[in-house]
């Protein structure tokens, strides 16, 4: 069973750094990078475990997707995000970014999501033409 909140040890940086090794002293002396202080994969997947445990499934979902965008860059994730808002894009847009996640990053689960959203979408005719 994993408890909340994680112990220190288990939290890493998407670069390996360990929570301790995050002050502002490293910060000042330039050993800790703006990549340092992204949230690790194994990390959002622990948080996600103990949203299960707590009988959170959506919220564990959350974490699990969260997970698989780790590797993908802020850019795409903004432009994907922003192509998601009402009358923004055309359901072969969308699919492009379906198979970008899917291919290049092995995003499945944030793939299935948008798939989900573009049916939704599809439904509440908010895609454009």
């Amino acid at each position: 069973m994993i408890e909340y909140p994680l112990p220190k040890d288990k939290v890493k940086s998407n670069t390996g750094k360990k929570l301790d090794d995050i002050n502002m002293n490293n910060v000042l002396n330039g050993t800790i990078t703006p990549e340092d202080i992204k949230i690790s994969k194994e990390t959002l997947k622990l948080q996600g475990e103990i949203a299960k445990q707590a009988g959170k499934k959506q919220l564990q979902q959350n974490f699990d997707r969260a997970s698989e965008l780790i590797n993908v860059e802020d850019d795409l994730i903004l432009e994907i995000y922003d192509k998601l808002r009402p009358n923004r894009a055309t359901k072969d847009e969308l699919l492009q970014y379906v198979n970008v996640l899917e291919t290049k990053y092995k995003a499945n689960k944030c793939a299935d999501f948008l798939r989900d959203a573009i049916e939704v979408y599809e439904r509440r005719g908010i895609l454009i033409k």
